[in-house]
């Protein structure tokens, strides 16, 4: 008698099987190709990557750039980094502070790893991207919520609480600011406040400045960088998507102190052994070539947070204020009380791909997140339809 194997799924780890299934991946997974359909909910715009960073790729691919590279970036792109800080951010910072890898989200994952082991904490703002907290679960580290206080459409950090929540199991504090929802954006006297608890309480921080350039108040959001010294426990985690149109490239970046170089270098060794050389040229033409570019998709952001900011706030049924950075309204509608099935309700009736607020953790379960980087044609359309979505709730 043949005895059956035991089913797959049974013998998957524990850990593997508890990983969530995206709120925002729900979504666009449930309305994903529809006639007419505009997609709100994901982290990305709608135009393609430029001509000049493709091209640089291209080149460089026909040009057999095709064989394993330098576990933590070709020379060329750390140092365009290096160059991209002190022409962006106003600090010099040696190319040995650079690794790159595999999207931002690798950056993430690396970055837990690399601060923190199985059983420790982790604390970070919420709501929040949903990846930070899910990256954490799967290495074993248990994330700690501590949730921005919401008051008259805006969202502020409690320090005190932030410091709360450190305990001697805390390994570091995840700080994403400008906010992905939120639009929140620490002051620099909050990240001098932040980096002083750090301090006296011994944790690192990952700093997430994606949205660093997507600033509605001057030229950049306020950085770690403006605050920190020597010897501060800081990692900087990137990517190239958000600036430059590469969302589906999957590079971003870590900014470490160079003595902890070899641990980078062994932890993208054994996670994916490296960027594309090809890939990596066209980040390096990003940089170098991409001002005008970045400085392009920032206004036009700020053009379509006012078109669907301020339609939203004039209805008297959206609670929110215009983001101060990040390219997100999230919104608090009157009379929604489960944000999933809003979103739901919202695709199915209006065409709009908005993400439920549910997808971000504490703080977000009453609210859903708009990205209006996209162009002002749409985002006027998109608009109108919930306008009228509200007015006949």
């Amino acid at each position: 008698m043949t005895t059956s194997p035991t089913a797959p799924r049974a013998t998957i780890s524990p850990r593997a099987l508890s990983a969530p299934e995206s709120g925002i991946v729900e979504l666009v997974n449930y309305a994903r190709g529809r006639d007419g359909l505009i997609p709100l909910w994901v982290g990305e715009g709608d135009l393609p990557t430029p001509d000049f960073i493709t091209a640089a790729a291209a080149t460089a691919l026909q040009a057999g750039e095709t064989f394993y590279t330098w576990q933590r970036g070709i020379p060329g792109l750390r140092e365009a980094l290096s160059r991209y800080y002190a022409r962006r951010f106003g600090h010099t910072l040696s190319p040995e502070h650079f690794y790159v890898t595999g999207s931002g989200m690798q950056a993430i994952k690396l970055a837990i790893e690399a601060i923190s082991s199985a059983g420790d904490d982790l604390v970070l703002l919420t709501p929040a991207w949903p990846n930070f907290a899910a990256a954490c679960d799967l290495s074993g580290v248990r994330p700690v919520s501590v949730p921005l206080t919401f008051a008259n459409g805006a969202w502020r950090l409690d320090l005190d609480r932030l410091e709360a929540a450190i305990t001697p199991k805390t390994r570091g504090l995840f700080i994403n600011t400008p906010s992905n929802p939120t639009g929140w954006t620490a002051t620099r006297d909050d990240l001098a406040a932040i980096l002083d608890i750090a301090r006296r309480r011994g944790v690192w921080i990952i700093a997430d400045e994606i949205y660093a350039l997507y600033s509605y108040g001057g030229a950049r959001a306020p950085s770690f960088l403006d605050v920190m010294q020597a010897g501060d426990r800081i990692l900087f985690v990137n990517s190239f998507s958000k600036n430059w149109a590469m969302t589906g490239w999957r590079v971003g970046w870590v900014v470490a102190p160079p003595e902890t170089g070899q641990v980078f270098e062994n932890l993208i060794q054994y996670a994916t052994s490296g960027v594309a050389q090809f890939m990596q040229q066209g980040a390096i033409a990003a940089l170098d070539h991409g001002d005008t570019f970045v400085d392009a998709g920032v206004a036009r952001a700020r053009k379509a947070r006012d078109i669907l900011c301020d339609a939203l706030i004039a209805t008297n049924r959206v609670e929110t204020l215009k983001p101060d950075g990040a390219i997100y309204a999230f919104l608090k509608i009157d009379g929604v009380t489960d944000a999933r099935q809003a979103a739901l309700d919202i695709v199915d009736k209006t065409g709009v791909g908005l993400a439920p607020g549910t997808a971000f953790g504490d703080g977000g379960s009453l609210f859903m997140r708009a990205c209006f980087l996209r162009d002002l044609g749409q985002v006027e359309e998109a608009t109108g339809r919930l306008v009228d979505y509200i007015a006949r709730r």
